[in-house]
């Protein structure tokens, strides 16, 4: 009996996703690779791992215990990479950077063009996303999040503080100023409840129309004269249809940070671009707190 470890990894990533089309985004191959080596495992085995069904597959025990010694291996593997990746003072090769694809749009674009252009040999790759990648499982090199609690198993520096403010189109942010005492339509992300309180206080008759799970149409339906809404400052900044509700004051809103593995300190390649990112954000602070 003998299992190799592509047959593993693969019975570890059906354990976690539970269906082979997400188990094989997960692994960057086909469902039908993952099926394949999902039998080929239990052939080896000599019983079966899963159990079928339409809405996907169930881990009997097996595939449990499985799965749980690939992850101890899977572990082992991201550490002895991590290392190597670590050591490896060349300015030449991959570099993952994970960062929110709002910042990225708004302000770092230019900053990763100057770093592509001082580093040719660099190939950048870019996860533009809001989701927490795994530092760990080398999901990413370097990654750049909004956050009051960026992780404690990383090394992280802050970049820069937020404030986060009122805005609207800017009929909408005119008639708020001339008569507080009127209704004042709001838009919110999905898992916000209500207006900020700081608008309550002066607009006791907020109330709020709409709901979004995306802040690029949260901006649109803002744009379209929908309501006023709450976004950090750099966003606001760089929205030409809207203005800032200059009546009601900014709001602390959660840092900027920097953060990678301790095992890639020396690096070469993630130190480059901090040290294009580090002063950038320095620099530009105000863009981030002031209106």
């Amino acid at each position: 009996m003998q299992l190799n470890w592509d047959d593993m990894r693969t019975v570890l990533a059906l354990v976690r996703c539970g269906t082979l089309a997400a188990a094989g985004d997960a692994l960057g191959v086909t469902y039908t690779t993952v099926a394949r080596r999902v039998t080929r495992a239990e052939k080896a085995l000599g019983q079966p791992l899963f159990e079928r069904h339409p809405e996907g597959y169930v881990p009997m025990p097996l595939a449990r215990d499985l799965a749980v010694a690939a992850e101890s291996m899977e572990r082992e593997e991201h550490q002895l990479l991590r290392r190597v990746t670590g050591k490896d003072q060349t300015l030449s090769g991959r570099l993952t950077l994970t960062a929110p694809q709002l910042l990225i749009q708004a302000q770092l674009a230019p900053v990763l063009k100057r770093f592509i252009d001082l580093y040719p040999e660099v190939e950048l790759v870019v996860k533009a996303s809001n989701d927490l990648l795994d530092l760990n499982r080398r999901e990413a090199d370097l990654a750049i999040r909004i956050s009051s609690e960026p992780g404690e198993t990383l090394i992280g520096r802050q970049l820069t503080a937020q404030k986060s403010a009122c805005f609207a189109a800017p009929e909408v942010a005119e008639a708020a100023a001339r008569s507080p005492e009127a209704p004042l339509d709001w838009v919110l992300y999905t898992h916000h409840k209500a207006p900020p309180k700081v608008a309550w206080a002066i607009h006791p008759n907020s109330r709020v129309r709409a709901r979004f799970d995306d802040m690029v149409a949260l901006k649109a339906a803002a744009e379209a004269g929908m309501g006023a809404l709450r976004m950090p400052v750099f966003l606001g900044r760089t929205s030409p249809a809207l203005v800032p509700l200059r009546h009601l004051a900014t709001m602390t809103y959660a840092p900027i940070w920097m953060l990678t593995h301790k095992d890639l300190r020396q690096s070469r390649k993630v130190a480059a671009l901090k040290e294009l990112l580090v002063p950038w954000f320095r620099k530009n602070a105000a863009i981030f707190t002031e209106l």
